[in-house]
């Protein structure tokens, strides 16, 4: 019996032990890590001011972005180098516990989940990493990461009675990280830790040094030698340097200004912006360079939720020009953007706060598209940042509402270099939607000026922020000042590029010392001044671009923000160690391209770049350091018929062919269908599922009240579809049967007796638990019944706070009652998904797949035994409550050279006098997408708000066959059946990247044990 095999793992306790330190609860001081007296490496070094890598000054603009919630590993490359292209030098990651150890004692990291790949990805990209082990996470994941069998450990979590549990896997993964760090070549430069372990309950001593210091000596014995960075939930100053025991290297916290709160996209409340954290700096870690190690890049989003799309109006370009800058205003030095790439929630790898999409409303979208305009404002943003070296040792002030400018409504802080000075301004009411015209008045080497000189003010809209800068060096050449923003800058041995913008209708001023000579080379409008020993352009933001030469050798490009969206800087390779790594040395190329500019190498006279475009695009290089000879220009591989004009300038056209294929209708398709709730049959035998027959609980949340335990942890069931059948003699006294079951927001539970339907919860957004009192038929006395309970979970809550436990909250039947009847009348059997810890999936992983009986089969993988089903499409569906299950395929013949976005959508279904199948005002039911055996879809009509299923390719072959499948369970009365079913097509592009290899697929073949 698995109940039997299970047994050993339910006594098991993870033995307490106990490291000397410093009493727990007390914030001991004078106690320096043995680590910061004797480095253990001298690669990755740091100071006040920022990370150095070699001795080379790096800001360690950085996104977040998880490898498991893209399982695709083909599809890596893609995404770093598009966070590359956008001017960052870094990616934050975590890895997922529960993935890689779903079973206590064995660690696995292959296939989908192998972490070689991502690593050489990066790598390939130029991408340093930060690594976020935990072992707890949190990150909208079940449980935070913790695997589900942390619920039978009786230790609290996160504090040192249950680090036992972590060694295993912190062992293992620390080998990895560490084998990958730039001591061995590897792209990681830091290492992180714990997770936001900033809140603890009144009864737990807080926070434990000697917990903080154990997790990181795991690490420190696993071989990590880089630094240890932290993000503590706000800026507590929990271990920060010489706080004692557990301080970690460079102190860093977390923030999320804005909340989640996307139902009010374009509200943001008063007092949400932060302006004290140059103040909590300087307090808590002044010795290290300023980190954010999270701040808000998006929002997740909740069953009921508003969709990402509302997520992205609440954070979208305005909010990063506010927020973002308020950063740089502090000499950040270390940020990271929480998502820059979200990704999906396959395989219920989900907690249930959250649907199947992790979107985020990021800067690149759940199916890598790069279209959103905040993707465009950030490379702006960190570009320029890149280009000014003396940001990152400029000392902040604070800021001051009309300091520097003409008017109280306007705020101002400067940071303050040897030379150069950077004026960040934005609106003193930080979230009005107001213009207003000021001007600057500031010192600089020729004298306080007031700009602008030549024109009446300047002006900041409503939602908006700008960096103006003073003694600004342009490759030797003093920049006195600019209002408008620098995008980026280059030298070419005596050609230098300047790329100035600003919005359309402003108006603004640049000054430049020891010029005279000019010539304007494009555009119009521009006012030309030379006084007081230096030039002075004045021009208003128009549709059109104006290009300058100043002096001898400097080329000035005024443009509109939106045009500077289509500009490009890609770094050439450098000698290893550096290759593509961000370094302040590099030599770059800037080019004006559309879409998507990912890499580019000079070799002689041929520049050659790849990327993708999604119209016919002139690509004009602006700045590349190309000899004297005839210059060639390649994109994909492919020569352009490039021209030269006489500023230097290279210019090709890339034609784009749109793609010629078709996609499947999905509804024409034939389909397969199954009963999937084949337990109501009279003949049914349970025998073979484990006896719930535990009479005592290690689960310290929910104390256990019924005879033996219906917990699905107990027995190792932690994810998806959960059945349970109760059986019973009747006295023909029974009338009711109350029950209370959990399964995490949005969670469903469907209640039979025999083949009777009883009744449904079918799901709400704001309830994780349900009581149900359900109404039963007349019973016979001395006749079997058997009850079958059918719960859907959600995914295993997080535990974000230390001593809630909440990550131990059930699954399950918490409680029930037959009426007349002891509790002890109905004797009980449980299943989830097959084997449970021992799951037979290894190539998706533990959490794939549930309890459903196709899902035991293996009816979801790719080719299963079909062919006698009946034929019936989940258009048509079914004429009762229940759990049906569909299958087909199809086949994708798509032309290579193109990266084709493909999404599932789900037309929601209401009631409609057309469709007597429907009888509720919203048609009950909830479906599983599997395509080729992987879950990449949950979707809850009338709960929502998901409807579109991105599965990229690797999950699709898009040039072979398909196998989908779908379960529907509904418990609508009159019966349950697909508004529709698509598959789509979203953003098509000509791309640069090089095939896309399927990932694993394990096909169908007879389980043993199956039942």
């Amino acid at each position: 019996m698995y109940a039997t095999r299970l047994f050993p793992f339910l006594i098991l306790a993870c033995v307490v032990y106990y490291v000397m330190g410093v009493a727990t609860g007390e914030t001991p001081s004078g106690v320096i890590k043995p680590y910061k007296a004797a480095p253990l490496q001298d690669i990755v070094t740091w100071d006040e001011h920022s990370v150095l890598v070699r001795g080379e000054r790096v800001l360690l603009y950085n996104g977040e972005f998880h490898p498991f919630r893209l399982p695709v590993p083909g599809l890596w490359l893609d995404i770093f180098q598009k966070i590359k292209a956008a001017g960052f030098s870094g990616v934050s990651f975590y890895t997922d516990w529960a993935l890689l150890e779903g079973k206590e004692g064995n660690f696995t990291a292959e296939g989908i989940f192998a972490f070689g790949p991502f690593f050489d990805a990066a790598s390939e990209a130029g991408i340093y990493l930060v690594a976020r082990p935990g072992p707890y996470i949190n990150a909208e994941v079940s449980g935070g990461g913790y695997p589900g069998w942390l619920q039978r450990v009786k230790a609290v979590m996160r504090t040192p009675d249950y680090l036992p549990c972590t060694e295993n896997y912190i062992k293992n993964i620390g080998a990895i990280i560490a084998k990958a760090q730039i001591t061995n070549g590897g792209p990681i430069i830091l290492v992180q830790p714990e997770n936001e372990y900033s809140q603890a309950t009144p009864n737990i001593p807080f926070p434990n040094h000697e917990y903080f210091a154990t997790v990181e000596k795991q690490l420190r014995d696993a071989g990590i030698v880089v630094p240890f960075v932290s993000n503590d939930a706000a800026p507590y100053g929990y271990f920060a340097p010489r706080t004692g025991l557990g301080a970690v290297d460079i102190y860093g916290h977390d923030a999320y200004p804005l909340g989640f709160d996307c139902a009010n996209p374009i509200t943001w409340p008063s007092g949400s912006f932060p302006t004290d954290f140059l103040s909590f700096h300087q307090k808590q870690s002044p010795s290290t360079p300023y980190t954010v190690s999270e701040f808000q890049g998006g929002s997740f989003d909740p069953w009921g939720g508003s969709s990402f799309s509302k997520c992205y109006q609440l954070t979208n370009e305005q909010f990063e020009r506010v927020f973002y800058k308020n950063l740089y205003a502090v000499d950040i030095a270390i940020f990271n953007i929480y998502m820059i790439y979200g990704g999906t929630n396959w395989g219920n790898l989900g907690h249930p706060g959250g649907y199947t999409s992790y979107d985020y409303a990021a800067a690149i979208a759940e199916d890598r598209t790069v279209l959103r305009e905040k993707y465009s404002e950030v490379k702006l943003q960190a570009n320029f940042l890149r280009v000014s070296p003396a940001y990152l040792t400029a000392r902040p002030d604070q800021a001051v509402n009309g300091s520097y400018v003409s008017t109280p409504a306007i705020a101002t802080t400067r940071l303050a270099g040897n030379v150069t000075s950077f004026y960040v301004v934005r609106h003193a009411v930080y979230n009005t939607f107001d213009s207003t015209n000021y001007t600057l008045t500031v010192p600089t080497s020729q004298g306080s000026v007031t700009i602008p000189r030549f024109s009446p003010t300047l002006t900041l809209n409503g939602r908006d922020s700008k960096i103006h800068v003073t003694d600004y060096n342009v490759g030797g050449i003093n920049m006195l000042y600019s209002s408008a923003e620098i995008f980026t800058w280059k030298r070419y041995g005596d050609r230098i590029v300047l790329i100035l913008y600003g919005d359309m209708g402003e108006t603004h001023e640049a000054a430049f010392v020891g010029l005279k000579h000019r010539e304007l080379l494009e555009g119009n409008g521009v006012l030309v001044k030379v006084k007081d020993n230096a030039m002075y352009l004045n021009w208003a933001v128009t549709s059109h671009r104006k290009v300058l030469q100043l002096g001898a050798n400097l080329y000035v490009y005024l443009l509109n923000r939106n045009d500077a969206y289509n500009y490009w800087v890609l770094d050439l390779p450098e000698p290893s160690p550096t290759s593509n790594y961000t370094t302040p040395s590099a030599t770059s190329i800037i080019a004006r391209a559309g879409y998507l500019i990912r890499t580019a190498s000079l070799n002689g006279s041929t520049l050659s770049l790849t990327g993708d475009i999604n119209a016919t695009t002139t690509i004009e290089v602006i700045g590349a350091p190309y000899p004297r000879d005839e210059p060639i220009l390649t994109f994909n591989g492919d020569p352009t018929d490039c021209t030269k004009n006489k500023t230097g300038v290279i210019s090709g056209i890339v034609e784009y062919t749109p793609p010629s294929f078709e996609l499947p209708n999905l509804s024409n398709l034939t389909w397969k269908y199954i009963d999937s709730l084949p337990e109501l049959s009279p003949t049914y035998d349970d025998s073979p599922w484990p006896s719930a027959n535990l009479i005592s609980s290690n689960n310290t949340v929910f104390p256990l009240i019924t005879p033996t335990s219906l917990f699905g942890s107990d027995y190792g069931f932690h994810t998806g579809t959960l059945l349970f059948r109760g059986h019973f003699l009747a006295t023909g006294t029974e009338r009711t049967l109350y029950l209370c079951t959990q399964g995490g927001t949005a969670y469903a539970v469907s209640a039979y007796l025999n083949a009777t339907f009883l009744a449904s919860f079918p799901g709400s957004a704001a309830l994780s638990r349900q009581n149900q009192t359900l109404t039963l038929p007349p019973l016979t006395p001395s006749t079997p019944y058997a009850l079958t309970i059918v719960i859907d979970n959600m995914g295993l809550d997080e535990d974000f706070k230390v001593g809630t436990d909440t990550n131990k909250n059930p699954r399950g039947i918490l409680n029930y009652y037959l009426s007349t009847r002891p509790p002890s009348a109905i004797t009980w059997r449980l299943t989830g998904n097959l084997g449970g810890e021992s799951y037979i999936d290894h190539t998706r992983g533990p959490l794939n797949e549930g309890g459903l009986y196709a899902e035991r089969q293996g009816y979801h993988l790719p080719a299963p035994p079909s062919a006698t089903w009946e034929t019936r499409s989940p258009l048509t569906g079914t004429s009762s409550p229940g759990i049906a299950f569909f299958t087909t395929s199809f086949t994708l013949n798509l032309p290579r050279g193109y990266d084709i976005p493909l999404s599932f959508v789900f037309l929601n279904r209401t009631s409609a006098p057309s469709a007597p199948l429907f009888v509720a005002p919203t048609a009950q039911f909830r479906c599983q997408l599997y395509v080729n055996g992987y879950q990449f879809g949950k979707y809850v009509n009338g709960v929502g708000p998901q409807t579109a299923f991105p599965v990229p390719e690797g999950i699709l072959n898009y040039r072979g066959v398909n196998y989908v499948a779908l379960s529907l369970w509904g418990s609508n009365v009159g019966g349950n059946r697909l508004g529709g079913l698509r598959l789509v097509e979203t953003a098509t592009v000509q791309w640069g990247l090089r095939d896309v290899g399927l990932v694993p697929m394990m096909g169908w073949e007879r389980r043993e044990g199956a039942y």
